[in-house]
């Protein structure tokens, strides 16, 4: 499963991949990372929609994550991706607007990872 991962912190990309180092290792799991919502668009333009799952955090400078939701659900629904929206405010304000833009799930930082691998294994 192909797993775009947005967000404007570049230590996410560590975390990641230690995380997820089995599922890495196996071929189960392939990550790819933009730093911004900019950024991911230009990734998933050149990725044919290969993306599986978009991971993105919502507070990022520039294009924030719900302007990249927004975009993402306009124009990319052949296969359409499943989007989980990420923040460390879990306030319901920005949940509404995520779940109304087109939001598949919504997750709070810190992630807790177990539960996010427990939602990949739904997925498969």
């Amino acid at each position: 499963m192909k797993i775009l991962v947005v967000d404007d912190e570049q230590d996410v990309k560590v975390l990641f991949e230690q995380r997820f180092r089995k599922e890495i290792r196996k071929g189960e799991l392939n990550f790819v990372f933009a730093f911004s919502g900019e950024e991911a668009l230009e990734v998933m333009s050149q990725m044919s929609q290969e993306a599986v799952l978009i991971l993105s955090d919502i507070n990022m400078p520039g294009m924030s994550g719900l302007e990249l939701l927004k975009e993402i659900k306009e124009n990319y629904f052949a296969p359409p991706p499943v989007v989980m929206m990420v923040t460390a405010y879990g306030d319901e304000e920005n949940r509404n607007t995520s779940k109304q833009l087109g939001a598949d799930d919504f997750l709070t930082k810190p992630l807790d990872f177990k539960e996010l691998k427990t939602k990949l294994k739904n997925m498969a």
